[in-house]
């Protein structure tokens, strides 16, 4: 088999993404080697595989591989309920199974309810539009995920953005919105919510919650925390960002979270009030509309939270927390020492490894390869242009010799200057090129409207 694609900047570089794995996410795994004959264009699959060290995947606390307590009910569950409800929620989708869930996940959030979703992106994109919409204010992070911002355009709000991580900024936006009011009736907003994440997946930031659950207190406005990368993963029992920092979680009006990172599963949830999550029972269309989500990913979350909490009657849980911070604290020390520049805060097991330049993306994502790292490169438009980077997630799966390995794999030795300058500059000139080429004919088209027949006899000669 094969799979490619053409033109653009892309087709040099795709074999550096969607690389098929044949084999569990663990803190090893098997990729599929693939080979091209027209500078990656079409990248044609073979039979030979690389056993690679794991550094893209999310499963922070290693439930994505098989686990002793989990794997066992997760296949019993599949045997008794099958892969599918085949239904939604409201219809003959709901099992016991989903119930559970649901009580499991508010109990170890902290909150009195919760509703699941099949899909961690839905939770976001279909629940905002249902919380606010017309007359309603969202207050978004810079740098919050596209789940979110697409939930929050869909909603019909008005939407302002504060900058990354600042409080004080979130203030002032917060004091001149409520001052000026809506656009054109300057009426009173009819709801103000403030949206941001526990850990930012392209900068391994922790969220400053303390402070800004304190402005929204102030300002009356609500909160919305998405912990997709934080749940399960800080804090000394997993339980997310509140938990780490010490918030109680009645501050923080609505949690949302997925169960993709630190559960091994898939889809996402919403944490809240009671009258909160009746609510979304009967408005949210992912719940209305959408299948539920499968029996044995849901049972998968429930185990993985009963060994979190202990109730698998080991301490296994409390062992996987301490270990990922262990290893996420000990390899972000280590890259610091080797004069990587490596973004976000201790605890965090999300490590972005800074590039800036996206010429060097393929030769650190192809070196790293060779020696049977596996890693994932981002670049625009899921970063800034000129802000490319290497996103490491770190696993309780992971030994110290696994992360003393990747270590080992620098920029500096294993990606020769030459090498790199080689990379650099084709790169920098095919981008160089297409960038100017583009900014050339918007500025002729735009000035060509605006001259006179002899001015623009004089500047087509130019042109040719």
């Amino acid at each position: 088999g094969g799979s490619g694609r053409s033109g653009g900047l892309g087709g040099g570089v795709f074999d550096c993404f969607e690389r098929p794995i044949c084999s569990s996410p663990d803190a090893w795994f098997d990729v599929v080697t693939r080979v091209t004959n027209d500078n990656n264009k079409i990248q044609k699959r073979t039979k030979n595989v690389s056993r690679c060290l794991n550094l893209g995947s999310y499963n922070y606390l290693g439930f994505a591989a098989f686990d002793e307590y989990c794997s066992p009910r997760t296949i019993e569950c599949l045997k008794i309920f099958s892969a599918s409800t085949c239904s939604t929620r409201v219809d003959g989708g709901t099992t016991t199974i989903h119930t559970e869930l649901e009580e499991h996940v508010a109990k170890f959030v902290g909150k009195p309810a919760a509703i699941v979703f099949g899909m961690g992106y839905v939770t976001n994109s279909a629940v905002l539009p249902v919380l606010i919409g017309q007359g309603g204010l969202i207050i978004s992070d810079s740098l919050n995920h596209n789940s979110i911002v697409n939930g929050a355009r869909g909603s019909g709000a008005t939407i302002r953005v504060f900058q990354h991580n600042k409080p004080s900024h979130l203030e002032r936006v917060l004091r001149e919105n409520i001052a000026e009011g809506q656009p054109q009736n300057h009426r009173r907003w009819t709801k103000i919510i403030v949206v941001v994440e526990g850990i930012y997946s392209m900068e391994g930031e922790l969220c400053k919650l303390s402070e800004i659950v304190a402005i929204c207190k102030k300002y009356k406005a609500y909160v919305y925390v998405d912990e997709a990368h934080s749940i399960g993963a800080v804090g000394k029992t997993g339980k997310g960002v509140c938990e780490l920092l010490g918030i109680d979680t009645a501050n923080v009006d609505i949690m949302m979270g997925t169960f993709t990172k630190s559960f091994g599963s898939c889809g996402g949830y919403i944490a809240g009030s009671k009258e909160l999550i009746e609510y979304l029972k009967y408005t949210c269309p992912a719940h209305v509309y959408a299948i539920s989500i499968s029996p044995p990913a849901a049972q998968q979350i429930i185990s993985a939270i009963k060994v979190l909490l202990g109730e698998d009657g080991s301490k296994r849980g409390a062992q996987k927390i301490a270990h990922l911070r262990e290893n996420s604290n000990f390899f972000r020390s280590e890259l610091q020492k080797m004069g990587f520049d490596v973004l976000g805060d201790y605890d965090s097991p999300v490590m972005p490894i800074m590039l800036y330049n996206i010429a060097k993306l393929p030769a650190f994502s192809r070196e790293c390869l060779k020696q049977n790292v596996a890693v994932v490169v981002v670049a625009f438009p899921a970063t800034p242009l000129l802000l490319a980077r290497a996103r490491i997630c770190i696993s309780a799966a992971h030994s110290k010799e696994d992360l003393i390995k990747a270590l080992k794999v620098r920029a500096c030795s294993s990606i020769s200057f030459t090498s790199l300058k080689r990379y650099t500059l084709v790169m920098n000139f095919k981008f160089i090129h297409m960038a100017f080429t583009r900014i050339f004919c918007y500025s002729i088209f735009f000035f060509h409207s605006q001259l006179n027949a002899s001015q623009t006899d004089k500047l087509e000669a130019l042109i040719e």
